[in-house]
């Protein structure tokens, strides 16, 4: 999980010194870029790219109204990124689905414990991609945002505009439903 800025200048002061100065705002871009890329492009794939390069021009463009008591740009930037994800619905739908009907990789050479766990990843992918598709897209916002944004409840809250008691509600239930979609196991623990 990425630190909020302490040393460095912080992402609020950024903005506001980029409202005169505009250049300043790259160091945005430099800071989260390749974060929001990882997980645009695990809920998207290719249009990552554009997605990314889309969520930091609505952030430009509305830089003036961000709230410069948030030290932290991230949830603000994850929000915008999760709403033009939105509009990418169908194509995220359709990867899911994807993942469903392609066929299981053979483990990758290594450690013992790194070959049990991919094993256990990829014979168990195709179920959680459906499980994932099968989730309300709220659910499923909140869920990635955490579990691929790495954001704490907090600034899943944030990015989303919503209260983190909803966070924690939707996260509960998202995870309930994709455990039950996995048979109410957990592929991560091994049975003893």
């Amino acid at each position: 999980m990425t630190v909020p800025p302490t040393a460095r200048e912080c992402d609020a002061a950024l903005i506001e010194r980029s409202l005169a100065d505009p250049e300043a705002f790259a160091a945005l871009f430099d800071r989260y870029s390749a974060m929001l890329y990882r997980y645009v492009s695990r809920r998207l794939g290719e249009a990552a790219e554009d997605v990314v390069g889309e969520t930091f021009l609505v952030a430009f463009s509305k830089r003036h109204r961000y709230d410069l008591e948030q030290r932290d740009a991230r949830p603000w930037l994850f929000g915008i990124a999760t709403k033009l994800v939105a509009r990418h619905h169908r194509a995220e739908a359709a990867r899911y689905r994807a993942l469903r009907r392609s066929p299981v990789d053979g483990p990758v050479e290594g450690p013992d414990d790194r070959v049990a766990a991919g094993v256990t990843a990829s014979a168990t992918r195709p179920a959680l991609a459906a499980a994932l598709s099968g989730l309300a897209r709220r659910d499923l916002d909140v869920l990635l945002l955490v579990a691929w944004g790495d954001l704490s409840y907090e600034e899943a809250a944030r990015a989303l505009g919503i209260p983190v008691g909803t966070v924690r509600s939707r996260l509960n239930r998202a995870r309930r439903k994709v455990r039950a979609a996995l048979g109410d196991t957990d592929p991560t623990r091994e049975e003893a």
